[in-house]
């Protein structure tokens, strides 16, 4: 299996909360928060650690993931581009979502 650099990654790992960010160039790649842990801040203090830190503005969401999607916007992102296929070519709408600043 091949895999991909990825330029800065952060993970929350203790006793009971494993998550993980991704970013390059700006832009998060990925976010992910282990469903038991979901709704306790992590995933708002790992975006917000993005934003100030790496000066995240940019992010990819699936649009079958509304959940994901509500989040985003409460941290002030907003869609600008959709698209009805995934980087792959996977049927798998994207949404496109940047910083509101």
């Amino acid at each position: 299996m091949t895999s991909k650099n990825v330029e800065h990654l952060m993970v929350v790992d203790n006793d009971d909360a494993v998550g993980f960010m991704e970013i390059e160039n700006h832009k998060l790649e990925m976010l992910f928060i282990a469903s038991n842990q979901r709704g306790k801040g992590l995933g708002k203090a790992l975006l917000q650690y993005g934003m100030k830190n790496y000066d995240v503005c940019e992010l990819t969401v699936n649009e079958q993931n509304p959940q994901a999607i509500g989040f985003y916007e409460v941290m002030g992102f907003k869609t600008y581009k959709k698209t009805e296929l995934d980087e792959a070519g996977n049927p798998y709408p994207l949404l496109y979502m940047k910083l509101d600043r």
